[in-house]
């Protein structure tokens, strides 16, 4: 693959190699109930809701094995900690597992740090640790067809819209009190983004987040590379939100987002980056595996299967928005 001529990217403040952590965290709570049944009307809501969490799994099932620690954050897959406070849905469900999150990444002290999602959220924390450990030299690209600068006095209540805006500084002061550390918003790109809500977008340009655009990104990454050259930073944690791949294409993410990058561009821009700095952090979200998730519902109770049950959603190694907003 070809990838685009930069300037060298400043060297890190050491070689610190240390461990790599695969985080799975299968968080589908970010995402609104109407969010789910709107976007995801062919399967029933109790399954449809927990697309995420099956995603996560399937990730981890797919992606070439980890060498080091895997460790899971346990997340629920019943009811509890729904309901709507403080202008977030299931607040207190993201609260509980931001938590257990930072417990279980504080228990490894990564020096790199891969996530499957799960929604758009999950990058919160891992995010939050890379930029405690790093402070000033981490720069974070989020790859996404929407911006995720939402807060709680938006119209949308979902948190995963919130993320960007979080790991800036800028959420629900019960989630930031949780958090390590943030990110100077000098120090964050939004890259592939064409889809927002006219109330959220205005936030990137107060707080000095920038944005490139799909055109800016088809045919080079000279633009993005130049910003993150710019940032001074030698290290940088990557969020790659599958929508962002062009649904003319083909349809990862929970909705349908036309006029995005096409997978060759993703790889491409990827690489770039990869290149011009040290990659930290890297996250997958927003995969919602629609044909696993039905084959699922049709051998749902066949005999010689284990009934099905709920509970904290499980990997086998240990232990969902989208559409127009995550």
């Amino acid at each position: 693959m070809s990838s685009t001529t930069s300037p060298a990217a400043p060297a890190p403040a050491s070689d610190e190699t240390g461990t790599t952590l695969r985080l799975l965290w299968p968080q589908w709570q970010g995402a609104t109930a109407a969010n789910i049944e709107a976007l995801f009307a062919e399967q029933p809501y109790e399954t449809a809701r927990l697309g995420y969490a099956v995603g996560s799994r399937v990730l981890d099932a797919v992606l070439p094995g980890h060498v080091g620690p895997t460790a899971v954050v346990p997340v629920t897959t019943t009811d509890e900690g729904l309901d709507a406070r403080d202008g977030i849905e299931a607040k207190d469900a993201v609260l509980r597992q931001l938590s257990a999150a930072n417990d279980v990444i504080a228990a490894y002290d990564p020096s790199r740090i891969l996530t499957l999602g799960g929604e758009c959220s999950v990058s919160v924390a891992p995010f939050a640790a890379l930029a405690s450990r790093y402070g000033e030299d981490l720069a974070v690209i989020w790859i996404d067809s929407h911006p995720d600068v939402g807060t709680p006095s938006s119209d949308y209540h979902g948190y995963h819209a919130m993320a960007v805006a979080v790991l800036a500084g800028h959420g629900d002061a019960d989630v930031q009190a949780l958090l390590p550390a943030t990110v100077p918003a000098a120090h964050i790109a939004l890259a592939g983004m064409h889809s927002w809500t006219e109330d959220d977008i205005p936030n990137a340009n107060e707080w000095g987040i920038a944005s490139f655009s799909p055109e800016d990104l088809r045919t080079t990454s000279t633009a993005l590379l130049q910003w993150l050259r710019s940032t001074g930073c030698s290290r940088v944690a990557v969020h790659l939100d599958v929508d962002v791949v062009d649904s003319d294409e083909v349809v990862l993410g929970l909705g349908a987002e036309t006029g995005g990058l096409s997978s060759f561009q993703v790889r491409r821009l990827v690489s770039d980056i990869s290149q011009a700095a040290d990659v930290v952090g890297l996250t997958i979200a927003e995969f919602i595996p629609r044909q696993v998730i039905a084959l699922q519902r049709l051998v749902r109770d066949f005999p010689l299967l284990p009934p099905t049950s709920s509970g904290p959603a499980a990997s086998p190694t240990a232990s969902p928005t989208g559409g127009a907003h995550g």
